[in-house]
């Protein structure tokens, strides 16, 4: 089957993605975090073309992203501000931005840096467990069937009940299905599976 769209999928990243996933789309809410909101201030930041920048402003805002509001009437002129939705994304930007310091860094160092209000230092944000507070990575972590996990037809019996590797019953690794099946969750268990030693 020949996927249009990534929403397809019964997959979160997937779903993020086909919303934030086009080239440019997430340095608009990256600018966005930083104050921008008027459509030439975006457009001098990142340098695209008018076309691009209007279709991609857009698509932000008809995903609940963006807010587009009037300042001007004569002429009539709009800005854009995140909503609720579009701040969500900060820890987003923050991974990226980290990613690329750690791996893609120019021999100068990063060009730029976060530094927390409240303490004044510059910081290199973690992910961690809300429950314990200890550090979370791809050595501690492993995927489970979540509540919204679809069953397709390969991953029920004949009777229609839940076989094992389905959302009915936990399976040792994630179940290919198909459409139905996220990519990066194998992945993320393969992972898993390597740092622990386990040679299957």
């Amino acid at each position: 089957m020949q996927l249009t769209s990534l929403s397809e999928l019964n997959c979160s990243i997937a779903k993020t993605l086909d919303v934030v996933g086009e080239w440019w789309t997430l340095l608009i809410v990256r600018d966005a975090l930083r104050g921008t909101r008027r459509f030439d201030d975006f457009q001098a930041s990142l340098g695209l073309a008018r076309s691009v920048l209007t279709a991609r402003l857009r698509k932000l805002t008809e995903a609940g992203i963006l807010d587009r509001q009037q300042y001007s009437q004569h002429p009539p002129r709009y800005e854009y501000r995140l909503t609720d939705k579009g701040r969500a994304l900060f820890p987003v930007i923050v991974a990226l931005m980290q990613w690329g310091d750690d791996w893609e860094q120019e021999p100068a160092g990063p060009p730029t840096v976060l530094v927390h209000d409240t303490c004044g230092q510059v910081i290199q944000p973690v992910l961690t467990c809300p429950h314990c507070r200890g550090e979370v990575g791809t050595g501690n972590t492993h995927s489970e069937p979540g509540p919204g996990r679809r069953m397709t037809a390969s991953m029920a019996g004949a009777d229609g009940q839940a076989t094992a590797g389905s959302a009915g019953a936990l399976p040792s690794a994630p179940h290919r299905d198909g459409v139905g099946v996220c990519a990066a969750t194998e992945v993320m268990h393969q992972q898993h599976v390597y740092e622990q030693g386990d040679s299957r």
